[in-house]
């Protein structure tokens, strides 16, 4: 018997309340874990740049840190060896969103440290002469400029968040890929639903790749 004959691909729109609901849960986490990436990670991208070493030094290591460890390993770590070790027990939900936002919060301070670098010295001098202080020519000058510089780089890392989310389906997070899998596991249906899974992800992907290039063209900067 020819494979393409054994398909049954009425295990899609069979289930499609269910993976609907794992596409609205996946868009809910990757939206709320970018909004708490950016809050702390521009805390921690302002704390490297202050000039001050007792700030500076524990935020590089903070941001370093959650860089060098795996997302998965650091999923594991807060859902299962947290309530370990202490009396802190999350959900599955807040667990994934405190291991996507610690490993978000890292990548975008290194983004927004960039983007406020990249802004140069004379700028923020001419500032301080004409009688602004420090902050003022920071909040007024330098940011300003710096948040255009970051959107595009920052729209790359709500594509890779987005995708990344698939992760939290180890810890029973009931996105978009514990979905697919629970349908999986009740139909056996094992070529169709990780075909459709990998569809999916490509039409709700592949926009934002297209709308993120569209930035880094739009808002480029010419030196």
């Amino acid at each position: 018997m020819n494979f393409l004959d054994n398909l049954d691909w009425s295990v899609i729109p069979s289930n499609a309340d269910l993976l609907w609901s794992g596409v609205q849960l996946t868009v809910v986490l990757t939206f709320v874990t970018m909004i708490l990436s950016i809050i702390f990670g521009t805390v921690l991208a302002v704390l490297r740049v202050c000039g001050y070493r007792v700030l500076s030094w524990p935020s590089a290591f903070v941001v370093n840190f959650f860089r060098s460890v795996p997302l998965l390993l650091l999923l594991f770590w807060v859902f299962y060896v947290l309530p370990a070790t202490t009396d802190i027990r999350l959900s599955p939900f807040l667990a994934a969103l405190v291991g996507l936002s610690a490993c978000g919060s890292a990548y975008v301070a290194e983004v927004i440290r960039a983007g406020i670098l990249s802004i140069r010295k004379g700028q923020r001098e001419a500032a301080l002469a004409l009688g602004m202080t420090r902050s003022k020519a920071f909040l007024r000058i330098t940011m300003p400029q710096a948040v255009r510089r970051v959107i595009p780089p920052l729209a790359t890392i709500w594509v890779s968040l987005f995708k990344d989310t698939s992760l939290v389906s180890t810890i029973g997070v009931a996105d978009l890929s514990h979905a697919a899998l629970s349908v999986r596991a009740q139909t056996f249906r094992v070529f169709e639903i990780l075909t459709a899974l990998a569809v999916i992800y490509l039409l709700l992907a592949y926009p934002q790749a297209k709308l993120t290039d569209w930035l880094h063209r739009r808002l480029r900067v010419e030196e």
